[in-house]
């Protein structure tokens, strides 16, 4: 969660953006349900992460 935050304070992430992600993530109990997060999401965390200099995303099968 500590990048979340860190996302949230270089204003890669809106704290809406931030508040969806994060409390998906908390409600999630395993990896596979953190997969199923809605895709408005990944886009988001995974254009942070890019900007951010690295990379995270679903997995690709």
């Amino acid at each position: 969660m500590q990048t979340l935050n860190e996302m949230l304070a270089q204003n890669l992430l809106t704290p809406d953006q931030h508040f969806e992600i994060l409390s998906w993530t908390t409600r999630a109990k395993t990896p596979e349900k953190i997969l199923e997060m809605p895709p408005h999401l990944w886009r988001s965390l995974e254009l942070a992460s890019v900007l951010m200099g690295f990379d995270v995303g679903p997995a690709k099968v």
